[in-house]
C-alpha cells in the first residue's frame, strides 16, 4: 500500500533528450497505482505529460519526485511553497549529493520508499534578506548557500561581517559563502570549507580566496544572525560589481552599503531517504573515500 499516493514529478529542464529516464520512472509509478501529477512548467520535458494532471506546489501532492541532479533539486526547493511536502530524488545529473537513488535502482527503491520503507530527513535552510537604505529589497531561501561575491570584475571586495550584532571581521576576498550543513559539500567545500553533518543546526562562513591567511572558515549556530555589509564604493576604474546568489540560481546585483542578513529558518526541507543509507555512505560513494584501501 502506498503511503504517498499523490506524487508530483518534476524533471531537469532540457532532459527531453533523455526521455527514457522519465518514461522509466513514470512506468514504475503507474504500475504502483500512484496518482501522478506533472510540473506544469516542465511539461515540454515530459513526452507523456498530456496523459497526466498538473500539480500546484502549494498543496495538492503528498510527495515531490525529482528526476535530475542537485541543481534540479535546488530549483524545486526554491519553487516549493509548502515545505511540508517531502522530496524524493532520482539522480540524472552529475555528482548528485542530494539525490537518493540512481536511475538503475529506481525499480527496486521507488516501490520500497513509497510504501513506507523510507525515513524522513530534515535539512535546514537559510533565510536570506537584503536591506537597502532601511528597506528590504530581496528575500528568499537557500538550501545550500548564499554567496556574496565579485561579479565580472577580478577585484577583491570588502564584506563587513557581524554575528548577532557583534563585529566578526571584514573579509577582503573574492567573496563570502554562507552555507548550511547541506551546502557544506557544495561550493563551500570547493572553497576550503569543512564538511558538516547535515542534521546539525549550523551555519558555515567560508571566505573565497581571502587576502589574509588569517581569515578562515568558521562554523556558528544556525540561530545566529549573520549580517554582511557590502563595501563597494566608486573607484578610479569603475564601480566594483558585487552580486548575491542563492543556491547558484537567484542572482541579485548589490550596491555599496547593502546589508545581507542570513539566519537559519525554523522550517526545514524534508527528504525521503532509504532507511539503510547514511551521510557517511554518501561521502564514501560520492567522494570515493576509502577506494585505495579497498583496492589493496
Amino acid at each position: 500500500m502506498l503511503i504517498y499516493k499523490r506524487i508530483g514529478v518534476t524533471v531537469k529542464s532540457g532532459l527531453s533528450y533523455r526521455h527514457e529516464a522519465v518514461s522509466t520512472v513514470l512506468g514504475i509509478l503507474d504500475t504502483l497505482g500512484a496518482d501522478v501529477r506533472i510540473d506544469e512548467q516542465r511539461m515540454s520535458d515530459v513526452p507523456e505529460a498530456k496523459q497526466y494532471e498538473v500539480y500546484d506546489y502549494s498543496s495538492d501532492v503528498d510527495l515531490l519526485l525529482v528526476i535530475g541532479g542537485d541543481g534540479t533539486i535546488l530549483r524545486a526547493v526554491r519553487e516549493l511553497q509548502n515545505f511540508e511536502i517531502p522530496i524524493f530524488s532520482i539522480n540524472k545529473g552529475t555528482v548528485g549529493f542530494l539525490a537518493e537513488a540512481e536511475l538503475d535502482e529506481a525499480e527496486q527503491i521507488v516501490p520500497q520508499v513509497l510504501s513506507g520503507g523510507g525515513t524522513i530527513e530534515h535539512r535546514s535552510i537559510l533565510h536570506v534578506r537584503g536591506i537597502r537604505d532601511g528597506t528590504e529589497f530581496v528575500s528568499g531561501f537557500a538550501l545550500n548557500e548564499a554567496v556574496i561575491a565579485q561579479g565580472t570584475i577580478a577585484r577583491l571586495v570588502d564584506l563587513q561581517t557581524t554575528v548577532n550584532g557583534e563585529p566578526l571581521t571584514t573579509f577582503n576576498a573574492d567573496g563570502l559563502i554562507v552555507s548550511t550543513p547541506t551546502g557544506s559539500t557544495a561550493y563551500s567545500l570547493a572553497a576550503g570549507g569543512p564538511i558538516v553533518h547535515p542534521t546539525l543546526n549550523a551555519t558555515i562562513l567560508t571566505p573565497i580566496n581571502p587576502h589574509s591567511f588569517g581569515q578562515k572558515p568558521i562554523v556558528i549556530p544556525s540561530t545566529y544572525d549573520v549580517t554582511i555589509t557590502v563595501s563597494a564604493p566608486h573607484n578610479k576604474f569603475r564601480d566594483t560589481e558585487v552580486v548575491l546568489t542563492m543556491d547558484g540560481q537567484k542572482y541579485v546585483p548589490l550596491q555599496d552599503k547593502d546589508e545581507i542578513h542570513c539566519f537559519g529558518c525554523p522550517q526545514t526541507v524534508k527528504f525521503l531517504r532509504r532507511s539503510e543509507d547514511t551521510f557517511f555512505h554518501t561521502l564514501r560513494k560520492k567522494l570515493h573515500w576509502g577506494e585505495h584501501l579497498q583496492s589493496l
